[in-house]
């Protein structure tokens, strides 16, 4: 699931925010999240094979089921599993973010040994934001995944000054503590009712969010 930071509020002391990039590892994935999280932050790697063109899993086409790869297939075929709805050259941390409901993210590379990087027999292309064919979705607010935490979603603390997203109907693998009732521009600007500051990022970085 994805780790977002989190400050509680307190009279005594200010607790920093925690800044966590849109999580597409460590605390995030999709159970099919990093663990690709189950929650929706997936990281699994397709590397693309001969024959296709220039552009392997581009947008609108479909890849197949898979919990350590996948290969891109008809999106009419009975393998078809998710849709690409955005897709994006070179690393995750230097590229746009995914669409807000982007249920897991999926790493392309191209088999290129001999121009490989780092030995490990592949050179990262780029990555693609899935959204799957069928519900559920872990993307959509109170889904417990995606890459992304966005108003409607519920997370719960996992201590150190982060917390993980978690389904909101209470059928993830962690009850919800809290859910993200606004998005604002800074702290100062969320209801007296909130409990827990979440790290969105985006125009509006602050989640304003109150226990359940």
């Amino acid at each position: 699931m994805r780790a977002s930071g989190l400050c509680r509020r307190s009279v005594a002391a200010v607790c920093a925010l925690v800044l966590a990039v849109g999580a597409l590892t460590g605390c995030q994935g999709w159970s099919g999240k990093d663990s690709a999280d189950g929650a929706g932050g997936a990281t699994t790697t397709a590397t693309r094979p001969s024959g296709y063109g220039s552009v392997f899993l581009a947008v609108d086409e479909c890849s197949s089921f898979g919990t350590t790869s996948f290969t891109e297939v008809p999106c009419t075929s009975e393998r078809a599993a998710a849709r690409v709805i955005a897709r994006y050259d070179g690393k995750v941390a230097d590229g746009p973010s995914c669409p807000a409901t982007t249920d897991f993210v999926l790493h392309i590379s191209q088999a290129a040994p001999a121009s490989d990087e780092d030995g490990d027999g592949a050179v990262p292309q780029g990555y693609a934001c899935m959204r799957k064919l069928e519900p559920p979705h872990p993307g959509d607010p109170g889904g417990g995944g995606g890459p992304r935490t966005m108003v409607g979603d519920c997370v719960y603390s996992v201590g150190r000054g982060q917390v993980r997203e978690t389904a909101c109907d209470g059928k993830g693998g962690k009850p919800p503590e809290y859910k993200v009732t606004s998005a604002v521009t800074a702290r100062s600007r969320c209801p007296s009712s909130t409990a827990l500051y979440v790290e969105l990022g985006g125009g509006m970085p602050v989640g304003c969010a109150r226990p359940v």
